[in-house]
């Protein structure tokens, strides 16, 4: 009887998310994942109840993936805006991870979906160095800065346009520099 080869879950996860990056949730099925780890489908169901437990972990995996995207951006000079170049680079190049966790169905609005993330304390922080605003002032400057760059990452990860790093930087700064306008010409009018 030949030995019986151990597929940690950690495996699993790992190959779970490799078919994913290319193909997409809809690539992922045990027969997929056992077929790529050279097994059966029978160690998956050993370390996982379902398909649905699995998936929860892989989406785990793949918003630790879009964390190391934007936490590469804290250490640079202007992290506010490396955050937002960092957002469409991890759109464009894995475009079928930031259509999972960045484009599915949500019936929330977008000031809520900016809430939710993550780091989005962090962002506040950054928001406020960049532009010294604060309270509501910040939270809307901050939104529509992220539809924009939102707009921007959908259409790369969909293939819909190319944009070359140049361009999206000059468009960026373009619509930070625009709304920053706008914003500061608001907060003085209230003040008056």
């Amino acid at each position: 009887m030949p030995p019986v080869t151990r597929i940690s879950k950690e495996a699993i996860i790992q190959t779970a998310y490799e078919i994913v990056r290319k193909k997409g949730m809809e690539g992922i099925n045990a027969r997929a994942i056992a077929k790529k780890l050279n097994c059966s489908i029978q160690p998956i169901f050993h370390k996982f109840n379902n398909m649905e437990e699995l998936k929860e972990e892989l989406i785990v995996k793949i918003k630790e993936t879009y964390q190391n995207y934007l936490k590469e951006s804290w250490k640079e000079e202007h992290p506010y805006k490396a955050m937002g170049m960092n957002y469409i680079r991890f759109a464009k190049e894995e475009p079928k991870l930031f259509q999972i966790i960045l484009m599915g169905k949500n019936k929330i609005s977008a000031e809520e979906f900016v809430v939710h993330d993550e780091n989005y304390e962090d962002i506040k922080t950054k928001v406020s160095q960049a532009t010294g605003f604060s309270g509501e002032q910040l939270r809307e400057f901050h939104l529509k800065i992220w539809i924009f760059t939102h707009g921007l990452a959908t259409m790369l990860a969909t293939q819909t346009c190319q944009f070359t790093e140049e361009q999206i930087s000059s468009m960026l700064t373009d619509i930070f520099n625009a709304l920053y306008r706008e914003e500061k010409s608001k907060g003085e009018l209230n003040h008056e």
